[in-house]
Order: C-alpha cells, then sequence, then structure tokens
C-alpha cells in the first residue's frame, strides 16, 4: 500500500507515521515528490493496517497497491523519476542522454581513441566494459581485472561520468569507486542476487531487458533493486527474441511508451543491440526517441571492421559524430533537448 501525506506535512509527522509503519512489522519507504511525501509499504497483511495508518496525523488517504510492483509503479509516484549524474546530466529529464562507447574495452589506445571521440561529439555517459557475458566460453570474455586501471585513466581525462557491466555480486565492491553507473545485461535480468547485491549500493543502475522477458517481468527485477533502497534504476530495451532473423533482435519500440505509462523509472533503448546491424542504428534511435525514450545507449569503435566484439553494430567515429548531429531535431520535435 502507499501512504500519502498531506502537501506540506513537517518532517516530525512523517516519521511518527514512519515509526508507526515499522511497528506494524512492515517496511517503509519514503518517496519524497515534487507535490506529495509517499511512504510506500511492503509486507504481508497490509489491508489490516490501513484503518490505523489512515486515522494518523498527517496522512492523507491510504491507498493498496494491486500491481507485483509495488516501487516502480506510477501509483508510488505520479511524476517522472529523474536521476543526476556527477557532471550534471539528468536521465529522465527533458534532455535525452546518450550512453556511448565500444561493445568491449580491448586495449588502451582504442577505449581512450574511443572516449575522446564521444565525448566530443557529445554523449554525456561512457560505456567501457570490461567483464563480457558471452553465449560461448570460448569467445572473448572481455580484459577483465587489467582493464580496471584503463577504466579509471579514461574516467580521469574525460570528466564523463562512466557505465560498466557487472557479472558477479562481487563486482560491485570491487568497481564502486572505478565508475559512475552500474549495468545490468539482459542475461542478467533475473540474477536475484546481483540485482539484490546493487540494491544496497549507492550507484545508478541500468537494467536491461532479458531477451525473453515481458515488461512486467522487467518491472518485478527492478523491484528487487528499489526494495534493497536504491532508487536510482533505468529501465533498458535492447530488442527481445523473436521469430526474425534480419535482425538480431527485434525493437519493442511500444515497450517504451508502455513502460512510460506504468513505472516513474526513466527508460532508456540500446538500438545497436537491437538492430545487430550499424545501418539500422539511426533509425531505431530516432524512432527511441519519437516513442520517448530518456535516453540512448549506442555503440562505437574506432576501427569496426577489426572489434572483438559486436563489430557489425558499431558505428564508425564519423557514423557516430553524423548521427549525434542528427539526432537533436528529433529530440526537438518530441519536445526534448539533447
Amino acid at each position: 500500500m502507499v501512504i500519502i501525506l498531506h502537501p506540506g506535512t513537517d518532517k516530525d509527522t512523517a516519521e511518527r507515521v514512519i515509526d508507526k509503519v515499522k511497528k506494524l512489522g512492515f517496511t517503509p519507504h519514503p518517496i519524497y515528490g515534487v507535490i506529495n511525501t509517499v511512504i510506500a509499504v511492503i509486507g504481508d497483511r497490509t489491508q489490516e493496517a490501513m484503518e490505523a495508518l489512515e486515522a494518523m496525523p498527517g496522512v492523507d488517504r491510504v491507498v493498496p497497491i494491486l500491481r507485483p510492483y509495488k516501487l516502480a509503479g506510477r501509483e508510488v509516484k505520479p511524476e517522472k523519476s529523474v536521476i543526476t549524474l556527477p557532471n550534471g546530466v539528468e536521465m529522465g529529464g527533458r534532455t535525452v542522454g546518450v550512453i556511448a562507447g565500444p561493445c568491449a574495452v580491448e586495449s588502451r589506445e582504442q577505449f581512450l581513441e574511443t572516449a575522446g571521440y564521444v565525448k566530443q561529439a557529445g554523449a554525456q555517459v561512457l560505456r567501457g566494459f570490461i567483464y563480457k557475458a558471452r553465449t560461448s566460453p570460448h569467445d572473448f570474455q572481455g580484459v577483465r581485472d587489467e582493464g580496471i586501471q584503463l577504466l579509471r585513466e579514461a574516467r580521469e581525462l574525460t570528466g564523463m561520468p562512466l557505465i560498466t557491466e557487472i557479472l558477479d555480486t562481487r563486482d560491485v565492491e570491487k568497481l564502486h569507486d572505478v565508475v559512475d553507473l552500474f549495468q545490468i545485461g539482459a542475461r542478467n535480468m533475473q540474477n536475484y542476487a546481483l540485482l539484490t547485491e546493487v540494491g544496497l549500493s549507492d550507484r545508478p543502475v541500468v537494467l536491461k531487458r532479458g531477451l525473453s522477458a515481458t515488461i512486467d517481468d522487467l518491472l518485478k527485477a527492478a523491484e528487487y533493486i528499489l526494495v534493497g533502497g536504491n532508487q536510482q534504476v533505468m529501465l533498458c530495451e535492447r530488442g527481445i527474441r523473436t521469430f526474425e532473423t534480419q535482425t538480431r533482435n527485434t525493437l519493442d519500440i511500444s515497450a517504451v511508451p508502455v513502460l512510460q505509462r506504468y513505472t516513474h523509472l526513466p527508460v532508456l533503448v540500446d538500438p545497436s543491440h537491437a538492430g545487430g546491424h550499424d545501418w539500422l542504428v539511426p533509425a531505431l534511435s530516432k524512432a527511441a526517441i519519437a516513442a520517448g525514450a530518456d535516453g540512448l545507449i549506442i555503440e562505437t569503435h574506432p576501427d569496426p571492421e577489426h572489434a572483438m566484439v559486436d563489430g557489425a553494430q558499431s558505428l564508425t567515429p564519423e557514423g557516430f559524430k553524423e548521427l549525434m548531429g542528427q539526432l537533436p531535431a528529433f529530440a526537438y520535435a518530441a519536445g526534448r533537448t539533447m
């Protein structure tokens, strides 16, 4: 259930309501909105406590949450969540953010060159993956721990926030002071131990939709992170597995407005993994903005022909710069900025 406090309720009154929730044996999750302060209450048999809580000073009303995702839904927070990154970029606000970089960090030269031109082209967040979740164990698994220093160097040289994918619960502590955002990839969307661990972290998290996951599955996975106390969650549509073979995956563009309707969390789109071909990335990026996406994750490589991972879907430096020059017009048409 959600306890909605009267507008202007003071902090002491709110704290008394929170204490009451705890005494009743439930877990409170205060969410401070623009208009109202609400307290999401998680636990069994919450219906029995509704009358006692409704009678408390400061409480406007108590509303049951019927959906399986309690903290991710609009019932808890009607207005959009905006996540502010270290460089001041807001994800979920009026600006459409761009996360860009290679699919995998391969070498110092490759990564620093990419970091330089994506920053110059206007990307706000640098993508640097040193651990790779591959379908086959015989494929390149990333530079792994040897790449940690490369991430530090790129972050220091560019001043850009850095995102990396984590595959193991131990990665959270290891990379906490190295990167600014964590990504949970599609294959780990339902790795509940990992979701729980990042839920205890203070780092923003990009959670990708699984290859065969429904939208409800994605929202319930996000709930694992939110329940842990980490409210900085962004959802990413990256294409789902269908019968179509012309593209790597099928970009579910309808997922963007559906998610925007049912959740307050920012919604991103990864056109690179959805299409699987560099020539598809510009069209899918523009479609994502038109559908209401809050941000894009775009792969680019200085030499895609010789990339160790996903070269076919990676834009060249020139192609990335050209696309970044085209996107502002689409953002403007959608009532946004880049």
